[in-house]
């Protein structure tokens, strides 16, 4: 399943569900690495790794977005 780290607050991240739109909180000392806002976390059978091509798809497609906002 695929997630976008939504927000961190305190030791608590909320994810959501690429697919789904839920969101679940999870306690940061329970994902292995170091996570931002705007993560893409992909977690396969207890198994959770980073995107960091689609973060950096979907960093560019906000950019453009509000760049074409305010233009």
């Amino acid at each position: 399943m695929k997630y976008i780290v939504e927000r961190i607050e305190e030791k608590i991240a909320s994810l959501e569900n690429v697919e789904t739109g839920e969101i679940k909180n999870f306690n940061i000392s329970e994902i292995p690495f170091v996570i931002r806002e705007g993560d893409v976390l992909i977690f396969n059978e207890n198994v959770c790794n980073t995107d960091e091509e689609e973060r950096r798809i979907r960093e560019e497609r906000i950019k453009n977005k509000m760049k074409n906002l305010w233009s």
